[in-house]
């Protein structure tokens, strides 16, 4: 599919945040009570987080987390060459977060901090969605220095996490490490916050080495400027050789080579949570890209994906769940 993937190479790297997702079930009146932004994802401190959890009435599902490591495990699971570069705390969160990589076939490449592992409070309302409240503790702490071109040397793609633009420095020595590697970029936008704080940056310094975009609409939105579809997925590919909009229970468009590719969702009626949606969509998609798959099988796996985390708390996708995504594969 991916002129750029026509080489050996055929791992995929995650550079991003190592996180432990702490998942908890509220109503709207206890969100509005902390918050006044529904949806996305708010950088909270430590005893923000300690806060919440002290006014917590359900019980907390803890599960490892972080945009980039759902996204790369994902590929693990997928069967793809997998490895997850980022920074963990020496703690009981980082050992389990290190054990859960190897466990989903994904290669930990971490750095150790005396500061605790970083976590994310994901309040779920009763509507399935889920507000990000982050403290990014340890995972705030990896340097430029500690990137280098060897963490990318088998790499075809190196998915790069769009919260990285609160470290810029980290941010664009990661880019140059990986260009330098000749791996491909691709990066998920990961929230419309994130783009409405770091819009300028993104477009003068990150986007100019970036290869494949992905962005659902309210990111599409806040990147562009612009509510019409069509004309954010045209803005987003003036950008891109891949440009992709998530359009969640609608399916996806794809847009490569000057041609819109539109993947119809993957449907049911027995949705439970959509944390981890979008970054389990792009993990089948990258694993297809990898592959070498067309634009619409790599689709049609991403969407899969996002269906089937959606069936469940959390971004950790059962067994039966990976085995009924293996049925999107083209046969080897």
């Amino acid at each position: 599919m991916y002129h750029k993937l026509s080489g050996e190479k055929r791992g995929v790297v995650g550079v991003g945040s190592a996180l432990m997702d702490l998942l908890i079930f509220e109503d709207d009146a206890f969100l509005a009570g902390i918050s006044d932004v529904k949806g996305g994802m708010t950088l909270v401190d430590g005893d923000f987080a300690d806060g919440v959890l002290e006014k917590v009435s359900s019980d907390v599902t803890v599960v490892p987390g972080g945009a980039a490591c759902n996204t790369i495990i994902g590929v693990g699971r997928l069967g793809g060459q997998a490895t997850f570069v980022g920074k963990r705390g020496r703690d009981s969160y980082g050992d389990i977060f290190e054990t859960d990589l190897e466990k989903n076939g994904v290669t930990p490449r971490l750095v150790t901090s005396d500061t605790p592992t970083g976590r994310v409070l994901s309040i779920i309302t009763p509507d399935a969605q889920r507000s990000m409240f982050t403290y990014l503790g340890a995972a705030s702490e990896l340097v430029p220095d500690e990137i280098s071109t060897a963490h990318f040397k088998d790499a075809g793609i190196v998915l790069i996490e769009g919260y990285l633009v609160f470290n810029r420095d980290l941010m664009m020595k990661t880019l140059k490490a990986a260009k330098d590697a000749g791996a491909a970029v691709a990066m998920d936008l990961a929230s419309f916050t994130v783009v409405e704080e770091a819009l300028d940056f993104i477009k003068a310094e990150v986007i100019p080495s970036v290869d494949i975009l992905i962005a659902n609409e309210d990111e599409a939105r806040a990147f562009t400027g612009v509510s019409d579809e069509e004309a954010a997925l045209s803005a987003m590919s003036a950008c891109a050789d891949v440009a992709v909009l998530k359009l969640g229970a609608r399916g996806s468009r794809i847009a490569f080579g000057g041609k819109v590719t539109d993947v119809e969702p993957v449907v049911g009626a027995d949705i439970v949570d959509t944390t981890g949606a979008g970054d389990l969509w792009a993990a089948g998609f990258l694993y297809g890209m990898v592959s070498g798959y067309s634009a619409e099988t790599c689709g049609r796996i991403a969407s899969a994906c996002g269906y089937e985390v959606c069936r469940v708390t959390g971004a950790d996708i059962p067994e039966e769940g990976w085995a009924r995504i293996r049925e999107y594969l083209p046969a080897s």
